[in-house]
């Protein structure tokens, strides 16, 4: 990016913030940055960069608008025009609010549309890796039902009694006799 440096000994860099109505027609649009550059350019300043952010909400109505047009300039110009550029902009029908600042020292010119680019590439890649790791988490999930439902077959597998056989009322007889000695011998 630009560092902002200005070429004469009585110039200085400023960077106006301007705010336009919104909604115009592009006709009228177009009249109206041509109109504002212009006072620009009757003082002789020097367009060092131009930054359109395009149509925003307001945090308040100004004059019962709630969305303006934003457009950031720098231009290299005297001080003692900056007066006059200001008076004209307070006079510009169809400019809403206007602030000029001086930047400071070795600020970098960071076009708002070149930095929502790159958020939007990253905000991508972000989501890309938010889905991604829901879909691992719910692979997880389905793995462990998987592995729960197997277990509990198994489980149920090896608790089911075996098979009794059928005995007769003489063998009931014996085997109750034969334990009962086996319990007394143990004694």
């Amino acid at each position: 990016m630009p560092e902002l440096i200005a070429t004469g000994e009585d110039t200085r860099i400023y960077e106006c913030a301007i705010l336009t109505t919104y909604p115009l027609p592009q006709k009228d649009e177009a009249a109206l940055v041509k109109e504002v550059e212009g006072y620009f350019e009757e003082v002789g300043a020097k367009l060092v960069s131009k930054d359109a952010w395009g149509r925003r909400g307001l945090a308040y109505p100004i004059k019962g608008i709630k969305e303006a047009n934003i457009t950031i300039y720098y231009y290299e110009m005297d001080p003692l025009k900056l007066k006059e550029v200001d008076q004209s902009l307070k006079i510009a029908k169809g400019v809403l609010r206007h602030l000029f600042v001086k930047p400071p020292k070795h600020y970098q010119v960071v076009k708002y549309s070149d930095a929502y680019e790159q958020w939007l590439k990253e905000r991508e890649s972000v989501d890309q890796k938010r889905t991604r790791e829901k879909q691992a988490a719910l692979e997880e999930k389905v793995a462990a039902k998987a592995r729960r439902k197997v277990q509990m077959k198994s489980t149920e597998k090896k608790a089911e009694p075996k098979a009794v056989e059928k005995m007769s009322g003489e063998e009931v007889t014996k085997s109750i006799d034969k334990l009962i000695t086996d319990d007394l011998d143990s004694l």
